[in-house]
C-alpha cells in the first residue's frame, strides 16, 4: 500500500486540477478497451491501445521506452509541436513591418518551433479525469525561440463515447501579434506499433491539392492539383503503391477540401491491412501534413521494438507550412484579442474486408 500511495495521491491531485510544477508524469485516459497514455513532457501521446477485428488489444502509436528518451529526440513521436509547426523558410518572417529572426534548427530553416519547441517543454497539468480528459498548459514567453509576444497555450485530450479521441489546442496572444500553428505529431501503425511498415495500409485523403516544396521542404507558394500524380489518394489505395515514385517518401502538406461544413472537415481514412482497424480523422484546419516516417532509421522504440523506415504514418492537421512568408496562404497570424483554436477528432473502428 505504501508504494501505491504516491500514485493514488498523484491521481487525486490531478483530478482536482493540482499543478505539478516541473515534475514529469504519465497519465492514462481509459474507457473499456480503449486507453491512451500521455505525458506532460511535450504534452505527448505515449500509447493508444485498441482492439483489432478479433478483439486483440495492441498499441498503435510509435514511441520511446521512457520519457527521458524524448530529451534527445528528433522524431517528435506523439509531441505537440509549436509555436509554429512544420517549417519556416530562412527561420525568419515579418509582421506589420517588424522583422523577426528565429533560431534555425533544420539547416537554415526552423522546424516545429525551434531547438526547444513545445515538444521539449514540461507542461502543467490543469485538470485530469482518467475516464474523461486531461488538459495541459504552457506559458510561451515573449522571445521564446525568437517568436514575439507572450502566448498562453492549452491542449486538451478527451475521450468521446467509447471509440473517439478529441484533441483541442488553444492559444491567445497577450501583447503582440504572433504566428500560431500548433500540431499533434503522432506516428500511427494500425497493425500495431511493432508490426513493421505501413506500406500496406490503405489511405484516403479528402484533399485534391498540395503545396509543393523545394529541396529543403520549404513550400514554393504554389497550390497544385494531385489528380493523376502519386500524391492522389482521393480514392483509397495502399500507401506503398506509388511511393517509389515519390523521392524520399511522402512528406507534404495537403489542402483539405472545403466541404461546406461550418466546423469540422473530414481529413482522412486509414485502414490497417492485417488488424482490420480503421481510423478516421476530422479537423478544423486547412491543411494536413502526410508523412510516412521516411527518416526513421533503426530507432529504438518501446517494448523492444526497432522502428525502421516507414514504420509509422503521421497526419498532422495544420495551417500551411511557411505561411508567414506566403501571403497567398491562409494567415496564421493571431493578434491580441483574438483566439487560436485547432480541433481534431479521431474515430477508431474495425472492418473485416
Amino acid at each position: 500500500m505504501a508504494k501505491l500511495l504516491p500514485l493514488i495521491l498523484l491521481s487525486v491531485f490531478a483530478a482536482i486540477g493540482f499543478v505539478h510544477g516541473n515534475e514529469v508524469g504519465i497519465y492514462e485516459l481509459r474507457r473499456g478497451d480503449f486507453s491512451i497514455k500521455l505525458t506532460n513532457y511535450g504534452a505527448t501521446i505515449l500509447s493508444v491501445i485498441l482492439p483489432d477485428k478479433k478483439g486483440k488489444l495492441d498499441d498503435v502509436v510509435l514511441s520511446f521506452p521512457s520519457v527521458d528518451d524524448f530529451k534527445s529526440d528528433r522524431t517528435y513521436f506523439g509531441n505537440i509541436v509549436g509555436r509554429v509547426a512544420n517549417r519556416i523558410g530562412g527561420a525568419q518572417f515579418g509582421i506589420d513591418g517588424v522583422f523577426y529572426k528565429l533560431i534555425p534548427n533544420d539547416g537554415k530553416n526552423l522546424l516545429h518551433g525551434g531547438v526547444k519547441g513545445f515538444g521539449d517543454v514540461i507542461w502543467k497539468v490543469e485538470s485530469y479525469e482518467n475516464d474523461s480528459h486531461i488538459t495541459f498548459t504552457h506559458d510561451s514567453f515573449d522571445g521564446e525561440q525568437g517568436f514575439p509576444g507572450d502566448l498562453p497555450v492549452s491542449v486538451t485530450y478527451m475521450l468521446i463515447d467509447t471509440n473517439k479521441l478529441g484533441v483541442k489546442m488553444e492559444a491567445k496572444p497577450s501583447n503582440k501579434p504572433t504566428p500560431v500553428n500548433i500540431a499533434q505529431h503522432a506516428y500511427w501503425n494500425l497493425d500495431g506499433h511493432s508490426s513493421g511498415d505501413i506500406l500496406s495500409h490503405k489511405i484516403k485523403l479528402f484533399a485534391s491539392k498540395i503545396t509543393p516544396v523545394d529541396g529543403e521542404l520549404i513550400p514554393t507558394g504554389e497550390i497544385v492539383p494531385v489528380a493523376g500524380t502519386p500524391f492522389d489518394f482521393l480514392t483509397p489505395r495502399e500507401i506503398g503503391s506509388q511511393i517509389k515514385n515519390v523521392p524520399g517518401g511522402y512528406d507534404i502538406n495537403y489542402v483539405v477540401d472545403d466541404t461546406g461544413s461550418e466546423h469540422f472537415k473530414k481529413v482522412a481514412e486509414v485502414w490497417g491491412s492485417v488488424s482490420g482497424r480503421k481510423m478516421e480523422l476530422w479537423s478544423n484546419q486547412p491543411g494536413v501534413q502526410f508523412y510516412t516516417g521516411n527518416q526513421l532509421k533503426e530507432v529504438k522504440g518501446k517494448d523492444g521494438a526497432v522502428y525502421k523506415e516507414y514504420a509509422g504514418l503521421c497526419l498532422e492537421t495544420q495551417g500551411f507550412p511557411d505561411s508567414v512568408n506566403h501571403p497567398n496562404f491562409p494567415s496564421q497570424i493571431v493578434t491580441p484579442g483574438q483566439s487560436y483554436m485547432h480541433a481534431m477528432v479521431y474515430r477508431f473502428t474495425t472492418h473485416s474486408d
